[in-house]
């Protein structure tokens, strides 16, 4: 196809704008996923302890939520057991001003950045949309639907851009997501804004039950990045080393005002989608088997122990300390909720609609009158009892 420009017509700044505006080559990620385990690489060994700990305190979080919604504690709980290595290190890339966008499935994400283990249940057990202050903590709200939390994540990070603010925006999604409208506008307009946004793409193998091979003909998601105008980086998602260490350069790349980044991180789903899926039916269990064998928690203790950071004791002290966040996230989620149903309608609009104070006082109405029926119903019985209302009995 031929592209003609008309005389006098209206075009952006030289290259002519039918014309690529970068090099694609320095954008596309390896042929590989990018590894540091297992390479002899020069390592921060306190780091690789740190990052230990997260890892065991997040399989653990995994295994206690899972029995919680065995017991009817939980709804539904979407279960990162094999992905805990992009998760941890997702978190621990960021500084404290700056925002995670998580998926539903990034728990551990959240907990990892500080957030209480209860709290960011709470969407999962129907008591909060969000259990916790998202601007206190920087962590938007766990979300659900697929993908909708990136385009929100380039709107904070451009919106801080524009103000001058030193923050800039981690968004995780899984491959399924990549086949949502969201993901391909947020990446076009974080690239075309130069947003400082990164975005994170778990590619679990597996949209529920849907392949990748059926989802994409790319060689990987990270290419993608080469047609939006960024950088793709491809590494091994249970590499939790590798996994922090790109994060960490394409956060500080967006933050010098350099834009957004695309990283890959192949891993592995080893749970079921939630407990409502039989992932038996789609999946054979040889591959889950070979994928356990590249877990991200043994990955990482061989290499402590290989390099003398980790002995007997300490992984004892790791398993302890994530045995009493269980233990505390057992009782508490054990503990019946403070539901409180007006607080439907605070966190809506800052101004309530009409529709919506129509609704508030239906619901006070409804509220009422069922507290005022107990009441009745509570002084019928005493009076049953031989005592007065008001009275002593």
């Amino acid at each position: 196809m031929t592209v003609l420009e008309e005389r006098g017509g209206y075009r952006l700044a030289p290259p002519p704008a039918w014309r690529p505006r970068r090099d694609p080559a320095p954008l596309l990620p390896d042929g590989e996923p990018y590894r540091l385990l297992g390479t002899g690489a020069e390592l921060d060994g306190e780091l690789l302890r740190e990052l230990y700990g997260q890892l065991v305190r997040g399989r653990r979080y995994n295994e206690q939520a899972t029995a919680l919604t065995k017991q009817g504690r939980l709804a539904v709980y979407p279960s990162s057991t094999g992905q805990e290595a992009a998760q941890v290190a997702a978190a621990l890339a960021l500084r404290e001003q700056d925002w995670l966008f998580p998926s539903y499935r990034d728990t551990l994400a959240a907990v990892a950045r500080g957030l209480d283990p209860v709290a960011v249940l709470s969407l999962l057990r129907g008591d909060w949309h969000s259990g916790y202050d998202s601007r206190a903590a920087r962590v938007a709200p766990l979300s659900t639907p697929l993908a909708t939390q990136l385009p929100h994540a380039v709107g904070l990070a451009h919106a801080a851009r524009l103000k001058g603010d030193d923050v800039v925006a981690l968004a995780m999604v899984g491959d399924g997501g990549t086949s949502e409208g969201d993901f391909h506008e947020a990446l076009n307009f974080a690239a075309v804004w130069q947003a400082p946004v990164v975005f994170l793409v778990q590619n679990n193998g597996f949209a529920i039950s849907v392949p990748l091979a059926k989802q994409t003909a790319a060689p990987t998601l990270a290419h993608k990045a080469v047609g939006y105008g960024m950088p793709g980086r491809l590494v091994d998602g249970n590499d939790v080393a590798t996994t922090h260490e790109v994060l960490t350069d394409a956060v500080e790349r967006a933050r010098a005002g350099d834009g957004p980044s695309l990283v890959e991180a192949v891993t592995y789903r080893i749970d079921a989608h939630t407990n409502a899926d039989d992932a038996t039916r789609y999946r054979e269990s040889a591959e889950v088997a070979a994928w356990r064998e590249h877990d991200p928690v043994a990955l990482l203790e061989r290499e402590l122990r290989e390099r003398g950071l980790l002995d007997g004791a300490g992984k004892r002290a790791a398993a302890e300390g994530a045995e009493r966040m269980a233990h505390d996230l057992r009782e508490r989620m054990h503990q019946e909720p403070d539901r409180r149903p007006m607080d439907l309608f605070d966190h809506v609009y800052a101004r309530r609609t009409t529709q919506l104070r129509q609704q508030a006082e239906q619901l006070r109405a409804e509220l009422d009158a069922e507290s005022d029926a107990e009441s009745d119903a509570g002084d019928e019985k005493l009076t049953s009892e031989g005592g007065q209302p008001g009275g002593d009995a």
